[in-house]
């Protein structure tokens, strides 16, 4: 149903319906979103970059505060809500999607966040997670994946890596970890990305880019852990391996990695070229001269088919040989609340109009009630 608030709506297709603010309106700040709880993460967890990035980039959204939520489940992520200056909801354990999609549908003027974390949305929430994904409602989901339990000291999680030894796996994890981009585009997500909190411009980027789709966005957020997992990501977030390992995922250009310029002059550059079913990164010299410029793969989020992005999201290793970085798909479809939305209003106007007090008391009294008698 829609809500006609007689004030501006925003512009962005993501959020669109939702109040904006009046275009003489000053502008708002980092602080504007700052609550005033005392933040409660261990020293020197990602969550701080995450939260200080967000905080910092919903002021472009350019939104009434009072129209954005961000809804939690459990672990140290799902603190988020306490320590934003917007409407919040730290709800229960993997249910936040749900409790997400209920207030997406009812409620088209909320501009509708999850956050999460690898253990709450991939274990006990993983059916939530799926289905919020499959049916396209119109919210933004931060996954925080540090790989492990954190709130419940260290167990390992649905994302850590095999032989992985914590507190729950004394002799290694065996168990294969979730992909969880991979996930979402088996789920047909209509917008996948991967981020990293140290990457303060990448992860901001990121979050614009999900925040203008209109239907569900997931971003996954690589985030250490210093206390349980710390290094977890060490590789990436060294500045010379990342010239090795990180792919650079950018709309209409070929996928490569290397070339970078370093202190000894250009390294390498490799490009993805589909040989048969399988991707294999070639260097580039060897791909002009070999005639196998047809073969690069050149990304294309927006296409209709998830199979290349998938097939993108599959070059990761637990090694982290090739780690991918940016969107891997976004693509137009129509949202679940909005067709529940129209749903809704045809079968009002079917009935006649809206329901009156007579038509309760009709229904209830109809014909499938029982008269219980002594």
């Amino acid at each position: 149903m829609s809500i006609d608030l007689g004030i501006p709506t925003a512009a962005v297709p993501g959020t669109a319906g939702v109040p904006a603010l009046p275009e003489d309106a000053p502008e708002e700040k980092k602080r504007d979103f700052t609550s005033d709880q005392e933040v409660r993460w261990c020293p020197g967890c990602g969550d701080y970059a995450v939260l200080a990035a967000v905080q910092s980039f919903l002021p472009s959204l350019r939104l009434r505060r009072e129209n954005i939520v961000f809804v939690s489940g459990i672990g140290c992520s799902s603190r988020f809500p306490y320590y934003l200056d917007t409407y919040g909801m730290h709800s229960i354990h993997g249910r936040a999607p749900a409790i997400a999609t209920g207030l997406a549908t009812s409620r088209e003027d909320l501009s509708v966040w999850v956050v999460t974390g690898d253990g709450d949305a991939l274990s006990i929430g993983g059916n939530h997670l799926i289905h919020a994904m499959r049916r396209n409602v119109n919210m933004t989901i931060l996954l925080f994946n540090n790989r492990i339990y954190g709130l419940t000291k260290g167990q390992y999680s649905p994302t850590s890596e095999p032989g992985t030894v914590t507190k729950s796996s004394p002799m290694g994890s065996l168990d294969a970890p979730f992909n969880p981009v991979s996930l979402a585009l088996g789920a047909e997500a209509t917008f996948v990305a991967r981020t990293m909190d140290s990457d303060r411009k990448h992860l901001t980027s990121v979050l614009q880019a999900a925040a203008e789709h209109r239907g569900t966005s997931l971003v996954e957020i690589y985030q250490n852990c210093p206390i349980f997992n710390d290094g977890a990501f060490r590789l990436i977030k060294d500045a010379e391996q990342q010239k090795a390992r990180l792919v650079h995922l950018t709309d209409g250009e070929p996928v490569a990695i290397g070339g970078e310029e370093t202190d000894e002059g250009t390294g390498e550059r490799r490009l993805l070229v589909r040989t048969g079913s399988s991707l294999t990164f070639l260097p580039e010299a060897e791909v002009r001269s070999g005639g196998l410029e047809q073969q690069v793969v050149v990304h294309d989020p927006a296409a209709p088919d998830p199979s290349q992005a998938f097939g993108l999201s599959r070059l990761d290793s637990h090694d982290m040989t090739y780690v991918p970085m940016g969107v891997f798909r976004s693509v137009d479809q129509p949202t679940y609340d909005d067709q529940v939305r129209a749903q809704v209003e045809a079968s009002v106007e079917t009935a006649g109009g809206p329901a009156t007090d007579a038509d309760l008391q009709s229904l209830l009294a109809g014909h499938d009630t029982w008269t219980v008698e002594d």
